[in-house]
């Protein structure tokens, strides 16, 4: 079965943007991108690498990973404000909303209620719809992890050498109280400072 993987950088004090929720990483963003950092994306996650910045960095590679990606309706408009309506054109692209009443991209498919139920359905399914059998990537927002909080198997948090004292947390305020224990099962640290962290949720947590 596919797992639902929660791949986000954070900062030490768990906060994955700004108040405002925008972009860290864009123009006049606060979010540092070390060279040795983006270079660990292009060699193991390059699939995560948004459609214009695989092209400005003529990467080309197939998905390594993961063969879907799911978004909440905020971090989706990010690429909108942008004029982009799919971000990921080489995975399966869902957005998790309830207001959105009509995909701004043909290629991207809205989830107007129950995501635990789809992720659930998405665990499921093979083949070609299934990613050929590649994992499904949670990339945010916060409030979208936090209503999927059960069903993720494994956390890749991308930890950033820095701390910003408030903003958009790693799981939604709301979030139910549900102490989960997890397994660490790989690490890669940087000179820059970052460090990726592999998390596997354990047995019966």
């Amino acid at each position: 079965m596919r797992k639902l993987v929660y791949y986000i950088a954070s900062t030490l004090d768990g906060f994955i943007a700004g108040p405002d929720g925008a972009d860290p990483t864009g123009p006049g963003g606060f979010w540092p991108v070390p060279e040795d950092y983006l270079a660990h994306i292009v060699a193991e996650y390059p699939e995560t690498l948004p459609a214009p910045a695989r092209a400005a960095l003529s990467v080309t590679a197939e998905a390594k990973r993961f063969g879907t990606v799911i978004e909440g309706r905020r971090t989706y408009e990010i690429g909108l404000r942008a004029d982009i309506t799919d971000a990921y054109p080489h995975l399966r692209h869902l957005v998790v909303s309830r207001t959105l009443s009509e995909s701004p991209d043909p290629a991207v498919e809205l989830v107007p209620e129950d995501p635990v139920g789809k992720v659930r359905e998405l665990k499921r399914e093979t083949g070609r719809d299934g990613g050929d059998g590649k994992d499904i990537w949670l990339i945010g927002g916060g409030e979208l992890a936090g209503a999927l909080y059960g069903e993720i198997d494994e956390l890749i948090i991308k930890l950033s050498p820095l701390t910003v004292g408030t903003g958009v947390p790693l799981f939604a305020s709301g979030t139910a109280f549900d102490p989960r224990r997890w397994e660490l099962t790989g690490h890669t640290v940087l000179e820059s400072g970052a460090a990726f962290l592999t998390y596997a949720r354990t047995t019966g947590a």
